[in-house]
């Protein structure tokens, strides 16, 4: 059963959110941090130009990072190159995801997507992130949001489904907390705040206004549903204050690959001279951080 729609005081949510985004961490926290944001992350490449040669890199760098640190959660690709990544991280934990849905604006046709998405499951994918139809769900129209996103979960049974809800470009806190509610009911494993596409990515109240509604779900139902951070998130002390977020509206269960992702590839080089940093006391050379 769905839950009524919930009002969302924007000044509170702004001030409780920037409150817990500055918690600060001691050194040995840092240290655990860091390890953290590596495992949870999903390394994305989506572009024009991406090749087998390039995800290729991408996947070896996911594997193993950095001398002693974990490895990714996921390589995010197109479909397309599903098959690539999949044979690249053969033998490691790292999780093959996917983009569908007509990604990144989602407008397409239904039949369209839900060949993507099964195109993707059929090449390999064990994750597939989509992307709700804002135009459907800005014109009102919620149930079909709704029935996209369940025909979708439909279309690739066993896999963990990422709903994208591109937040920046919903309008207001409570649009956000209203499209989270209707991807839950609807049966999305996690909730993604966005595409990475856009200007206005993931935000600290952005993040709040959705980790609440999926402490409110499992609360409702029972059902404990991931977060994924997207876009924007460059620096370790800004992802730290996103953990803090996570960790103080859901709790420490949440802070592990299979309930919270960062899917931000450029934070990794930052993450990795900040490991350095608290293990050496020194800052890594330019040589030290390989990039993709």
């Amino acid at each position: 059963m769905a839950a009524s729609r919930v009002s969302v005081d924007g000044v509170m949510l702004e001030t409780r959110a920037a409150t817990l985004a500055k918690r600060s961490f001691k050194t040995g926290a840092k240290r655990t941090g860091h390890d953290l944001l590596i495992s949870c992350m999903d390394l994305t490449t989506l572009e024009g130009k991406d090749t087998p040669s390039k995800v290729r890199g991408l996947c070896a760098r996911g594997i193993a990072p950095a001398p002693g640190a974990p490895s990714v959660a996921a390589i995010c690709v197109y479909p397309s190159l599903v098959a690539v990544a999949l044979e690249a991280l053969r033998g490691s934990a790292v999780k093959v995801a996917s983009v569908a849905t007509g990604f990144p604006s989602g407008l397409t046709s239904l039949d369209v997507k839900l060949r993507e998405t099964r195109e993707a499951i059929a090449f390999g994918a064990q994750e597939i992130d989509m992307v709700i139809d804002r135009s459907a769900f800005l014109c009102g129209d919620y149930d079909a949001v709704r029935a996209e996103i369940s025909a979708v979960r439909d279309a690739c049974p066993g896999a963990t489904l990422k709903v994208i809800l591109e937040a920046g470009e919903l309008g207001s806190y409570g649009a956000i907390r209203h499209a989270c509610d209707l991807a839950l009911d609807a049966g999305a494993d996690f909730l993604k705040t966005s595409t990475g596409k856009i200007g206005i990515s993931s935000t600290p109240p952005i993040a709040l206004v959705m980790c609440e509604a999926i402490r409110d779900h499992l609360r409702r139902t029972g059902r404990a549903v991931g977060l994924k951070l997207a876009g924007g998130i460059r620096t370790t002390k800004d992802a730290l204050g996103y953990v803090a977020i996570v960790n103080e509206t859901l709790g420490a269960t949440w802070l592990d690959p299979a309930r919270f992702r960062i899917g931000a590839s450029s934070l990794l080089d930052d993450v990795l001279m900040q490991r350095e940093k608290e293990r050496s006391g020194n800052y890594a050379g330019a040589a030290y951080v390989a990039t993709a």
